[in-house]
Parts: C-alpha cells; structure tokens; sequence
C-alpha cells in the first residue's frame, strides 16, 4: 500500500515544539497511532516502524521526546550508541514526559478528527504508550517490553497511576530481558488485576529485550512473527 511520510511540529503545553515523523496510508485511515520511540530516538527503525503502521491503514505519527536537549537525535544499537542515547533518557523529566503526551494526542486530534486513538512503544516507548493510556482516551495501547512502568533505576514508574488507565493495554514482554526482570513484570499485571482493569500480558521465553528490533543484536525473528500480527489483531479490535 503506498504511503506518503512528513515531518510535522508538535506545540507542546510548555512553549516548547516537538518533531514527529508522520505516515499516511493511501486512502482514509482506518484509525490513529501513536508510535514511541526507543531510547535510541526516532531512527531508522522506528519511522521503519511508523510506515509499517501506515501500510496497514493507520495513521502513525512517532514524536521526538527528546526535543528539549537534542532535537532530531537519532542513533543505532553499537556499543559506542548506548552512552548517547540512556543519557538523553536520564535528562528527561516526568513533567516534560506528560506534556509531550498530552501534546502529541491532542495533535492527533485536531489533524485526525474523528478517528480512534491508540498508542504503541517499545522499551522506553512501552512506558510511554502505557503513561498515554492513563492520561488520554485511547481506544487501546501496546506495551513491547516497556521498562520503567514497574520501578527501576530510571523511573519512579506507574504502579499508582494504573488505576487511572482509560483504556485497555497490550503488553508484551520478554523472558530472558534482562532490564526487566519477571517480578517486574508480574507485579504490572498483579496491579492491573486488583484494579479490574483491561489488559493482556503475554511473555515470550526465547526472547530477550529488544526482540522486536531487527536492527538489535537480541532481534528474535520468530517472536517478531508473532508479535505483529497479534499487535495488528489487537489494534483492528479496539479500533474498529
């Protein structure tokens, strides 16, 4: 399905402007997606990503949450790329976070009218399409190995705000992620439970955090597989 990509700006709440890179598919859209990066910005995987969206009929738009120190960061998966890239993470701020959120739902909004809203991410981007189902109206949202909703040594994390979450959640999460341990996981999920709340957790034991990632050395090509098309299963449900 041919697709037209842009670049759009994004008023944050804080007088701040946010790039997002934007994927239209041909034809009316079926819903809107917001995609969120790694920690490694939004590069070539990721706007690979937001097209793939785009090819299956949504509106995808992935915004650049590191704006406010490093406007169009992008890097790869090296050795030499991790340094960069965990340090822009740490200078992010919660407010900053939630402002950024706020903002890219609320262009989705104004430029999509009419059309569903969900979210998905990966690592850093899992925590984001999580805290986006708390504080907007999502149809639903898709958590890949998202660290930083349990606590970590990054994040105060989400656990008291999941009872707040307005929509239901996909998370998918990785046995041998070493990043998030399965404790970490299992007290999500035990805390969306005891808030009968929405949600499916599924754990794949062969895969390592990342997996979704076929630029990452921890790609798993056979979870990849599955993982695709159960996310496109679950968006064409909760969007329809």
């Amino acid at each position: 399905m041919p697709i037209q990509t842009e670049f759009v700006n994004i008023a944050v709440g804080d007088g701040t402007t946010m790039r997002g890179y934007l994927a239209k598919p041909e034809g009316a859209p079926r819903a809107a997606i917001i995609v969120y990066q790694e920690i490694f910005g939004v590069n070539s995987h990721i706007r690979d990503v937001t097209e793939r969206f785009a090819k299956e009929g949504y509106l995808a738009l992935a915004p650049e949450i590191f704006h406010r120190t490093a406007p169009g960061f992008e890097v790869g998966y090296s050795e030499a790329d991790m340094g960069p890239a965990f340090g822009q993470m740490q200078a992010m701020t919660p407010e900053g976070q939630e402002a950024d959120i706020k903002a890219t739902y609320a262009w989705l909004q104004s430029n999509a009218k009419g059309l569903k809203v969900a979210a998905i991410g990966y690592c850093m981007g899992g925590r984001l399409a999580c805290h986006t189902a708390i504080v907007a109206p999502l149809a639903c949202a898709v958590s890949n190995y998202g660290g930083g909703i349990a606590p970590n040594q990054f994040s105060g994390g989400l656990m008291d705000r999941l009872k707040n979450l307005q929509g239901p959640v996909l998370f998918l999460w990785a046995g041998k992620d070493h990043f998030i341990p399965a404790e970490a996981a299992q007290s999500v999920t035990a805390e969306l439970r005891a808030a009968n709340k929405s949600f499916i957790s599924a754990e794949f034991s062969d895969a390592d955090h990342g997996f979704f990632c076929d630029q990452r050395g921890s790609y798993h090509a056979a979870t990849a597989a599955v993982a695709w098309p159960m996310t496109l299963a679950y968006l064409a449900d909760k969007t329809k």
